[in-house]
């Protein structure tokens, strides 16, 4: 319960923000709705009230206020609505049978989490590898991290595009390669640092004391460095895995994919489904939770055999 407290404060703090804000973002649509219907608005026509504030709109017109938290397609949904569609196109249609139907997020989540568990699998070995040719080589540490660090500066929009353009050419068909390869792209880069960290963070004296029992450098890593660097390892990790998600769904924005948590959000713009959006959104998020979760579980059984403190 301890630890609970402050997760559920932080939870509620974002939901009654995320309340007060719909009111405001939803006034202007409700009002132009409410003007079909016949009724009387302050100021009269759509074009006046596009010149007032939100503000003044919602105190001059407090009677519609409520239909801003109850329209079909509204710009920000409450979470409410964002909770039903979810339950709808998760939680009901797995109890009814369809949980791997093509318009249940279980099933797209399920396609986005392959990509993810990919990505995140490439990445980690790639940043684990890099991490120890850093760490024993005074090379690659020259050229390999400063590269490692510019690269993360380019925008990863402007790169799936290019990267599912490539795999094309190379006449890779599996939608999964360049997914995973953009997915890995952003997670190599925090194991990579992290690892690095704890390759190094050992005291000299430390590995001092390895040389005065003739230790070779190789059980100097199995012994001492690897050990070591789990902690950093895991938490890079726990970071990396969240990257390995955003990736994948930002790969799946410009193939063209029908499948998959990005592909339910850029279905949901085009045809104009705010909670459709929304709900993949939830839904993206609750399992880069439960993957960071299972990291974490992972990470204190982990630490408690090998005898630190988790």
């Amino acid at each position: 319960m301890r630890n609970a407290l402050p997760v559920l404060t932080v939870l509620l703090a974002i939901v009654a923000i995320w309340y007060a804000a719909v009111a405001p973002m939803n006034i202007r649509v409700a009002l132009d709705q409410a003007q079909r219907t016949g009724a009387v608005l302050e100021p009269v026509t759509a074009l006046e009230r596009q010149e007032v504030s939100v503000w003044m709109l919602m105190a001059r017109n407090a009677e519609h206020l409520s239909t801003t938290y109850a329209m079909d397609r509204p710009r920000l949904p409450t979470p409410v609505q964002v909770g039903t569609e979810l339950w709808n196109t998760t939680g009901d249609m797995v109890l009814n049978g369809r949980g791997m139907s093509k318009r249940s997020l279980v099933y797209h989540g399920w396609i986005t989490l392959q990509s993810t568990l990919w990505g995140f699998a490439l990445g980690t070995t790639l940043g684990i590898l890099g991490a120890v040719a850093i760490v024993y080589s005074r090379v690659v540490d020259m050229s390999l991290m400063p590269w490692a660090i510019i690269s993360q500066t380019v925008p990863i929009v402007a790169l799936a595009p290019m990267i599912i353009v490539v795999a094309s050419q190379l006449g890779i068909q599996d939608r999964i390669v360049p997914k995973a390869i953009i997915s890995a792209y952003l997670c190599y880069f925090p194991v990579l640092v992290g690892m690095v960290k704890g390759l190094r963070s050992p005291a000299h004296a430390q590995l001092d004391l390895l040389k005065t029992y003739n230790a070779s450098g190789f059980q100097a890593f199995l012994k001492l460095r690897l050990p070591s660097s789990v902690p950093y390892l895991f938490t890079s990790l726990k970071v990396g895995i969240a990257a390995a998600l955003v990736g994948t769904i930002v790969g799946e924005l410009p193939t063209g994919a029908i499948s998959g948590l990005g592909a339910r959000i850029l279905i949901g713009d085009q045809f104009g489904t705010p909670l459709a959006i929304w709900a993949a959104l939830l839904a993206a998020a609750i399992l880069a939770g439960l993957l960071v979760t299972l990291l974490d579980v992972t990470q204190k059984i982990t630490l408690r055999r090998m005898g630190m403190s988790g």
